[in-house]
């Protein structure tokens, strides 16, 4: 049985509340963690709120990479959604912990496209 691709779910708390509302850091930051795991950027799109909040997402050949932050709790909501054996999702994950100074992190992973007894060649074992 195999996956075509990983799916993590993060929950970011106790983030820097400056850096949550501030949508050109978090572009910068989705396209760095993007580029450290392997990913390829091919768009992006990002939206600041009023009164505060962004949410954006890094298109990435191999699918996405996306955030929605809530500063006034200190929250923010990640997706890195990855398919292929080159591109290692942690690592992003890494960059968007750091740039974020969450101190609390928890995760859950999804395995997408699951494949039993096909022909289409393994992608993730």
């Amino acid at each position: 049985m195999y996956a075509l691709g990983r799916h993590l779910l993060l929950e970011l708390k106790n983030c820097d509340k400056e850096a949550l509302d501030n949508l050109d850091f978090l572009r910068e930051s989705l396209n760095e963690a993007a580029v450290r795991c392997g990913a390829t950027v091919v768009g992006e799109a990002f939206h600041h709120f009023s009164p505060q909040g962004v949410s954006g997402v890094v298109n990435i050949a191999e699918s996405h990479i996306s955030v929605h932050t809530w500063p006034e709790y200190g929250y923010a909501a990640v997706d890195v959604f990855t398919c292929g054996e080159d591109v290692e999702p942690e690592k992003a994950i890494d960059v968007i912990m750091q740039r974020l100074s969450s101190d609390t992190c928890s995760m859950i992973e999804l395995r997408r496209g699951i494949v039993e007894n096909s022909k289409v060649e393994c992608m993730i074992k």
